[in-house]
């Protein structure tokens, strides 16, 4: 499973751990034991004792999932009552079948960091964008020169990462009302979609020469939510929340780009580099004199009959 590591979280250190914690977990399951019930105690303290190395490298979500489970809770609960004979089998059934799911999912989440810290290893630029960026930014993906948006010299790489909350609204923007989120969303996610070709990760343009100066390749990448996530009640704050986590995992800065004032501050708050790119220009401030003086045209002429209409009614009731 994908984890969430704390903020400043080493990521050999937490691998450490994990493999601590695995190996553990190995060795209670396979110890012999003089009873079952000395079987739950030595697995109670093994949770305990790895509950205590995660607990400040993980989020509280990642602890319940890699160890304290709701079987280890409905164990932990019961260790009063089961010390007897009659129980004694159920009990070594329960106990073998959670170390051996806690050496499982540990495993798994052990391969993916050490899989991640390799892919996550070159010398790239890490950029989470949202989507008003795809949406509001004055070249569509296809044509944006992402080393100019960032101030990156020409023959920098940079993996650009969709958080899978970005594309999920993007999904939803491709019904918008308007056209332009419509269109572009559309844009954007068929790029995705064209460069990925099912995979997590692909090439969008390759390192070579451009009009004469070396380019850098620009990777796209999806980035999954971890099994059990529970996503922020706000999509702004769950994509800069995921562009931390990505932070932590990756061992390198992350860079925000957006286009909103609102999400610019929520990427500072929480120690991104965030780059804003000024939105489509409204144009000239309008004359407000103007503005508010009744104009003459359609609309304005049916507001006056209708004025005069209303008028003419209350005078009548008046005479009657």
């Amino acid at each position: 499973m994908l984890i969430t590591p704390r903020p400043g979280t080493d990521r050999q250190n937490l691998l450490d751990a994990l493999r601590t914690v695995h190996t553990a977990a190995v060795n209670e399951r396979g110890g012999g034991h003089s009873s079952a019930y000395r079987r739950l105690l030595r697995y109670l303290e093994w949770a305990l004792r790895s509950a205590q190395q995660l607990r400040n490298q993980v989020s509280a979500e990642d602890l319940t999932a890699l160890v304290l489970t709701k079987r280890h809770d409905t164990l932990l609960d019961g260790v009063g009552h089961l010390a007897g004979t009659e129980q004694q089998r159920v009990v070594n059934l329960l106990v073998d079948q959670e170390l051996a799911e806690r050496a499982e999912m540990l495993e798994a989440t052990i391969d993916l960091l050490r899989s991640l810290m390799i892919r996550w290893e070159g010398p790239e630029w890490f950029v989470v964008a949202d989507s008003s960026f795809y949406i509001q930014n004055a070249d569509k993906l296809k044509d944006a020169d992402l080393h100019q948006v960032l101030g990156l010299p020409s023959g920098e790489h940079i993996r650009l990462l969709f958080p899978i909350t970005v594309v999920d609204e993007l999904d939803a923007l491709k019904e918008a009302g308007k056209h332009r989120p419509r269109w572009r969303a559309g844009h954007t996610l068929g790029l995705l979609d064209g460069t990925l070709n099912g995979s997590l990760s692909g090439v969008l343009r390759r390192a070579g020469l451009s009009q004469g100066e070396v380019r850098g390749q620009v990777s796209l990448e999806i980035v999954l939510d971890p099994p059990g996530h529970v996503r922020l009640p706000l999509p702004d704050d769950e994509i800069v929340d995921r562009a931390v986590a990505i932070q932590s995992l990756a061992g390198r800065p992350v860079r925000l780009l957006t286009c909103d004032t609102s999400q610019h501050t929520r990427g500072k708050a929480v120690g991104l580099h965030v780059t804003k790119v000024p939105a489509k220009d409204p144009g000239p401030e309008p004359d407000w004199e103007t503005q508010d003086t009744p104009g003459n045209g359609t609309r304005a002429k049916r507001r006056e009959r209708q004025a005069t209409s209303a008028t003419t009614h209350q005078v009548d009731a008046s005479v009657d």
